[in-house]
């Protein structure tokens, strides 16, 4: 544990676990596990009860806090919030090309078999029972939704409340299922952005036009392409992300001794867009999040065949995709191509542990309160509804005011409302 520190009117403090790298065998290889406990000025040495915050990703760290506001202010008021990072994220052991770059490719892969959500419930159960917690309360946004889902499964009696936001995960079924229902929601957010700004439609079809007629570099020196502009269509599941896009596609095209190339500043734009070249969990590990004794074989690339108006052809018009990853992304992104064969290899592999225990959340005893977005272009709606249906002493907030990112946008109030709901089904309970 190392010396907190002050932020605003909360206190910050780190902890460093050692954790086994697969819990299958204990004594084996062990992995650095960091979260960042934060309590309100005042209440250090109270004894509060815990929350847990599960960041979205996978493959993403905990929020730094840098100021009392939002879902966190709103947490300090009744809890000591743990920010978790991840494994593989953050503070914790990294997990980049350059870490995995001493082994084999079957040794990359099985390496990165351990970082998913059953393995970051499993250290957080170790790090309950290191900090002497009987039981905890979890905040899962997005991919911590799932891995709140796999903690009720497996571990509920180490939980006191869950609330979900934007993160309700199917139980049962393919991967296939989900891209065929988001490849829907991202062409209704496709023909959504292009009503709202008809002329971005036209300069999407040149920005297309351009890639495919000349050799173009992003400032990491990667070729760019049709496909990965594509990619930015995930900010259409964002508030304010359509606006957002739309003033990056103003400023696309810059003139240059009277000719019209694609401006330095948009590229660079363009890389920042790429998460995956800094976070290769996000893209490596994406589809398994879904995967239960089954492959995914590249569910998202063979469905978009499904949806021929997300294979761009000049005279066609444009069309963005979203929250997918794809075989080639490792053949093209710089820093996921020495993960290539590695991605095949978890790509084809079928012997995935089972994720959620259907039997156990149909008889769940926790209380469970999620915000599920109507809307939502990177979760279904209807698949986290299902999900609801069947597990007990569980309460959704439906609401098509708030996009996938609800939380950032409306923290404090989303998670306020489902505290209260959380506890109107722990009365009902007692």
């Amino acid at each position: 544990m190392q010396q907190g520190f002050f932020v605003d009117d909360m206190f910050c403090q780190s902890h460093q676990f050692q954790l086994p790298l697969d819990y299958q065998q204990p004594g084996g290889e062990r992995i650095q596990v960091f979260a960042r406990e934060v309590v309100a000025r005042g209440q250090r040495n109270a004894d509060l009860p815990w929350l847990v915050y599960l960041q979205g990703g996978p493959g993403f760290p905990s929020p730094r806090p840098e100021s009392e506001s939002g879902w966190l202010k709103r947490a300090l008021k009744d809890f000591r919030v743990l920010l978790l990072d991840q494994r593989g994220t953050g503070q914790s052991q990294p997990v980049h090309a350059q870490t995995l770059s001493g082994l084999t490719p079957a040794q990359q892969a099985e390496y990165l078999s351990h970082f998913r959500a059953d393995n970051i419930v499993r250290d957080a159960e170790a790090i309950r029972e290191s900090l002497g917690v009987s039981q905890w309360s979890l905040l899962g946004q997005s991919f911590g939704g799932f891995c709140a889902l796999h903690y009720l499964s497996f571990y509920p009696k180490s939980l006191h409340h869950v609330y979900m936001t934007g993160g309700v995960p199917p139980i049962h079924g393919h991967a296939d299922a989900v891209y065929q229902a988001t490849y829907r929601r991202v062409l209704e957010k496709n023909a959504a952005f292009f009503r709202r700004f008809p002329d971005a439609q036209a300069q999407c079809n040149r920005i297309a036009d351009y890639l495919l007629a000349h050799d173009v570099r992003l400032p990491n020196g990667q070729q760019f392409t049709v496909e990965q502009f594509q990619l930015i269509g995930i900010n259409l599941g964002r508030s304010g992300g359509d606006l957002a896009l739309y003033y990056q596609l103003e400023n696309a095209f810059v003139d240059v001794n009277g000719q019209s190339e694609l401006s330095y500043s948009f590229l660079n734009a363009m890389l920042a867009e790429q998460a995956y070249q800094t976070n290769p969990i996000y893209a490596i590990l994406h589809e398994s999040i879904y995967c239960q004794k089954e492959a995914s074989r590249w569910s998202a690339h063979r469905v978009r065949d499904e949806y021929p108006q997300c294979h761009y052809q000049t005279g066609q018009n444009f069309c963005f995709t979203g929250e997918m990853v794809y075989p080639w992304m490792f053949d093209q992104l710089e820093t996921l191509k020495p993960l290539q064969a590695a991605a095949e290899l978890l790509a084809e592999k079928s012997d995935w542990p089972v994720l959620y225990d259907a039997k156990q959340l149909a008889q769940n005893t926790v209380p469970v309160a999620a915000a599920v977005y109507v809307e939502d272009m990177y979760v279904e709606f209807d698949l986290s509804r299902q999900t609801l249906n069947g597990m007990p002493n569980s309460d959704a907030w439906m609401t098509n005011e708030f996009e996938h990112n609800g939380l950032r946008a409306a923290g404090e109030r989303i998670l306020d409302t489902l505290i209260c709901k959380a506890q109107t089904i722990q009365d009902q309970l007692d």
